[in-house]
C-alpha cells in the first residue's frame, strides 16, 4: 500500500523547491548570459579578444565570489531569522551585509581603474592580450555597483518567497545586454564599431537598467507586504546579546569570505597556468567559459534554494526534516548534472564551430569540454553540499576548511605539476587539477552525514 504521508511530503517538497529554485536558476542563467553573450559575439573578432575578455573575467570573478560570499551569509541569516520570526535580526542582517558588500565593491572598482594593466599582466605576458583585457576590465568594472545592489535585493526577495521579481528584471537586463552587444560590438544603428569595448559597455548599461527596475519593484513589494527593514535595527541590542550577535556574525561571514577569496585566488592561479601555456590554450579555455557558466548556473538554483529552504527549516528547529530535504536536493542535483554532462558530450563539436578561431583552438576547446563533462557531476554535488546545505546552519568554517584543502593542498599543486613538470596539454591539465573536486566531495559527504552542521541561529541567541 502506498504511503500517502510520504507522497504528500514529496509533492510538497517539490513544490516548495521549484517555487524558489526555478526562478533562481533562471536568474543565474540570465546573469551568466552577460558574459556568455560577450564571449560568443566577440568570438567573431579573433583569439586576442577572446583571451582578453576571458582573463578579465577571471579577475572580475574574484569580485563576484567575494560579494556572493556576503550574499550567502545574508541568505543564511535572513532565512533562519524568518524561520524564527525575528524581524529585528532580519533588518540587521540585511543592512550589515549590504554595507560590507558595498565596501568591497568600491575597493574593486578603484583597483580596476587605477591598475588594470598590472592586474592583467599577472595572467599573461602577451602585450596585445594584456592591453585588450585591461581596457575591457576598466569599462566592465562600472557594472560592479549596480550588480551588488541587484544581488542584495535578490537575496532578500528570495528569502521572502518573491524570487520571481529578480527573475523578471534579469530577463529585461539580459535582453538589453544582447541587443546592446550587437549594436556596440559590430557598430549597428549608426553607432561606431567598438569590438570588446562595446561588449563591456553593453554589460554596464544592462546592469544599470536591471538594477533600477529591481529597485522600483522592490519598493513596490516592500510597501504592499508591509515588510520591516530599518537601519536602526543594527544597534537595537545592548550588552552581552549585542556582542554575541556580532561574534556570531563574524563566525559566519569570515569563514565564507576567507573560503571564497582563496577559492577564487586558486581559480586565478589556474587562469595564470592556462595563460602561460599559450594564447591559444587561454583562448580555448575561454571558449568553454560560457558552457561552464550556463551548466553551473542551471543547477545553482538548487544550491541557493537549499540554503534558503533548509535555513528556514533549521531556524524553526525541524532538524530531521532539514536532513531529509538536503538528501533529496543532492539527488535532484546529481540527476540534473548527469543529464547536462550527456548534452556536453553530444554537443561540444557543434558548439566550437560558432567561433572564428583556428582549428587548433577548436580542438583544444572540444577536449576541454569533454574533460569538464566528466567532472561536472562532482562539481555540482560540491556546490549543493558546500554552497547550500552545510552553510545553511551557519557552520561556514566547515566549508572553509574543505575548500582550502581541496584547492590549495590538491588543485594548485596538481595543476602546476601537470603544466610545468609533466608538460601536459591543456585538457589534461584541467582534468588533473579538477581531481581536487573528488577530495572536496569525500570530506563534504562525511561532514553532511555527521549532522553537526545543523543548528538554529535563533536558539543560540536566546
Amino acid at each position: 500500500m502506498k504511503d500517502t504521508g510520504q507522497t504528500d511530503y514529496n509533492q510538497q517538497f517539490r513544490r516548495e523547491l521549484l517555487r524558489i529554485a526555478l526562478p533562481v536558476t533562471l536568474q543565474c542563467l540570465l546573469q551568466s548570459s552577460f558574459g556568455v553573450a560577450d564571449q560568443i559575439m566577440t568570438g567573431q573578432l579573433g583569439s586576442i579578444s577572446i583571451a582578453g575578455i576571458g582573463l578579465a573575467g577571471k579577475f572580475t570573478s574574484l569580485f563576484s565570489v567575494l560579494v556572493s560570499a556576503i550574499m550567502a551569509a545574508a541568505g543564511i541569516m535572513i532565512a533562519q531569522y524568518i524561520g524564527n520570526k525575528d524581524e529585528g535580526q532580519i533588518g540587521r542582517s540585511f543592512f550589515i551585509n549590504f554595507g560590507l558588500a558595498m565596501l568591497i565593491t568600491i575597493v574593486f572598482v578603484g583597483l580596476c581603474f587605477s591598475s588594470p594593466e598590472k592586474i592583467m599582466g599577472l595572467y599573461t605576458k602577451d602585450k596585445e592580450t594584456v592591453a585588450a583585457a585591461a581596457e575591457y576590465l576598466k569599462i566592465f568594472s562600472l557594472s560592479f555597483l549596480p550588480l551588488t545592489v541587484n544581488m542584495m535585493l535578490s537575496t532578500f526577495l528570495r528569502c521572502m518567497q518573491a524570487a520571481v521579481i529578480p527573475l523578471y528584471t534579469s530577463i529585461a537586463a539580459a535582453l538589453i545586454n544582447t541587443g546592446m552587444n550587437y549594436i556596440l560590438i559590430f557598430g549597428k544603428l549608426g553607432f561606431p564599431q567598438m569590438g570588446y569595448r562595446g561588449a563591456a559597455l553593453a554589460s554596464v548599461i544592462a546592469q544599470v537598467i536591471g538594477c533600477l527596475l529591481l529597485f522600483l519593484l522592490f519598493i513596490k513589494m516592500y510597501q504592499e507586504k508591509g515588510w520591516k527593514l530599518t537601519i536602526s535595527s543594527i544597534g537595537m541590542d545592548t550588552g552581552e546579546n549585542y556582542l554575541f550577535w556580532w561574534k556570531q556574525y563574524a563566525g559566519i561571514i569570515l569563514p565564507i569570505l576567507i573560503c571564497e577569496f582563496f577559492w577564487s585566488l586558486g581559480e586565478n592561479v589556474y587562469a595564470g597556468i592556462y595563460g602561460h601555456i599559450g594564447t591559444k590554450a587561454c583562448a580555448a579555455m575561454t571558449l568553454t567559459n560560457p558552457v561552464q557558466a550556463i551548466t553551473i548556473g542551471a543547477l545553482s538554483g538548487i544550491s541557493q534554494a537549499a540554503g534558503i529552504l533548509i535555513g528556514k527549516t533549521l531556524g524553526a528547529g525541524e532538524y530531521e526534516k532539514a536532513y531529509r530535504d538536503a538528501r533529496k536536493m543532492l539527488q535532484y542535483g546529481l540527476a540534473g548534472s548527469i543529464f547536462l554532462s550527456l548534452l556536453l558530450f553530444l554537443g561540444s563539436r557543434f558548439y566550437v564551430q560558432i567561433f572564428n578561431v583556428d582549428i587548433t583552438v577548436r580542438r583544444m576547446a572540444e577536449s576541454l569540454l569533454f574533460a569538464y563533462a566528466l567532472v561536472s557531476p562532482i562539481k555540482v554535488q560540491n556546490m549543493i553540499l558546500g554552497g547550500g546545505i552545510i552553510r545553511s546552519g551557519g557552520k561556514t568554517n566547515y566549508v572553509m576548511m574543505i575548500d582550502l584543502i581541496g584547492t590549495w593542498l590538491f588543485g594548485v599543486p596538481l595543476g602546476l605539476m601537470a603544466a610545468f613538470v609533466w608538460h601536459m596539454p591543456i585538457a589534461a591539465v584541467y582534468f588533473i587539477l579538477s581531481l581536487e573536486e573528488c577530495v572536496r566531495f569525500g570530506i563534504s559527504l562525511v561532514v553532511y552525514k555527521r549532522k553537526k552542521w545543523m543548528q538554529s541561529l535563533g536558539e543560540t541567541l536566546q
